[in-house]
C-alpha cells in the first residue's frame, strides 16, 4: 500500500516525518518465514522491504539465515513462492530463473528510483488527466489508478521554423513512475476518448514489462499489443489520429 501523491487526491492528507512507510501483511510474512524455516531446517529471520534495487538478499551467520525480500513476494503464486524458497535455501538455478521472471513482470511495483522534479499538472483547461487515468485503470486493469503512478501534462513547446514534423503525444518514465501527456491534446476539439487512449497506452508501459528480443528490449511486445487493442475505442482512436495528425502537428 502506498500513499497517493498529494496533488492527485482531493483529501487533506497529513504526512509525518521520516519519509514514506510501507504496511506489511504480517500473516503473509509469517507464512513465508515458516516455509523458509522448514526448508532451511534452522532459524530464519525474514524481513520485507520496499527496496528499489535488491529484491532478494540472504546472509547466514551463527546458524541463523537472514532473508530480505521485496513485498511483491507476499502475494506471489505458489509456484513463485516455492521457487523463492528453493533459490534462497539451496541456490537452485532453475528456481532463480522463475524468481527473476517474476521480478521482471512485477517491475511496476518497485517504487521510483528518481523523484519527479517540478510540480505536477494533471488538471488541464479541458481534460483532467488524473480522472482519465482513474477511469482507464478501473475499466481495463480492474482497479483504481495505481497510487505509485503519477501523471501530468508536459511542457508547452512551440515549434520554430515551421510546423512540427513529428510529435510524441505521450511518454512513460519508469525511473519516475510518471506519465507525461503532450499539452497539445488539452484542446476542446480533441475528444476525451482519444486522450484516454494515449493515457492507456502509456499506462500499459507501466504494467506490461518489456521482453528481450535478440539482446534488445522490445517495448511493444505481442502481449502489449494484444492488451492495447482491448481499449474500447481503439479503432476509433486510430482513425481520429489519422484524420487529425496534421492539425496536431500545427497546433501551438
Amino acid at each position: 500500500m502506498r500513499i497517493p501523491h498529494p496533488e492527485q487526491v482531493a483529501l487533506p492528507l497529513r504526512f509525518t516525518g521520516g519519509g514514506p512507510q510501507i504496511f506489511v501483511h504480517e500473516g503473509a510474512r509469517q507464512a513465508l518465514e515458516r516455509r523458509l524455516d522448514q526448508a532451511f531446517g534452522g532459524v530464519v529471520q525474514l524481513s520485507v522491504t520496499d527496496n528499489r534495487r535488491r529484491m532478494v538478499t540472504r546472509t547466514q551467520m551463527n546458524g541463523v539465515l537472514k532473508v530480505r525480500v521485496h513485498m511483491m513476494f507476499l502475494d506471489a503464486s505458489e509456484r513463485v513462492v516455492d521457487a523463492l524458497v528453493r533459490y534462497v535455501v539451496d541456490g537452485d538455478r532453475e528456481a532463480s530463473e522463475v524468481v527473476g521472471e517474476f521480478i521482471e513482470s512485477n517491475s511496476h511495483r518497485i517504487r521510483a528510483v528518481q523523484l519527479v522534479r517540478g510540480p505536477l499538472r494533471p488538471r488541464g483547461n479541458v481534460h483532467d488527466l488524473y480522472a482519465i487515468l482513474s477511469d482507464v485503470s478501473q475499466r481495463y486493469l480492474g482497479s483504481s489508478a495505481p497510487p505509485d503512478v503519477l501523471i501530468t501534462w508536459g511542457r508547452h513547446t512551440h515549434p520554430s521554423g515551421g510546423p512540427r514534423k513529428t510529435i510524441k503525444l505521450g511518454s512513460y518514465s519508469a525511473t519516475e513512475r510518471l506519465i507525461r501527456i503532450h499539452p497539445v491534446l488539452d484542446r476542446e476539439w480533441v475528444p476525451r476518448y482519444f486522450v484516454s487512449y494515449i493515457v492507456y497506452h502509456e499506462l500499459l508501459h507501466h504494467v506490461v514489462p518489456s521482453v528481450k528480443d535478440g539482446g534488445r528490449a522490445l517495448l511493444h511486445s505481442a502481449e502489449f499489443l494484444r492488451r492495447e487493442r482491448e481499449f474500447r475505442f481503439f479503432e476509433r482512436a486510430m482513425e481520429w489520429e489519422r484524420k487529425n495528425i496534421h492539425r496536431l502537428l500545427n497546433s501551438r
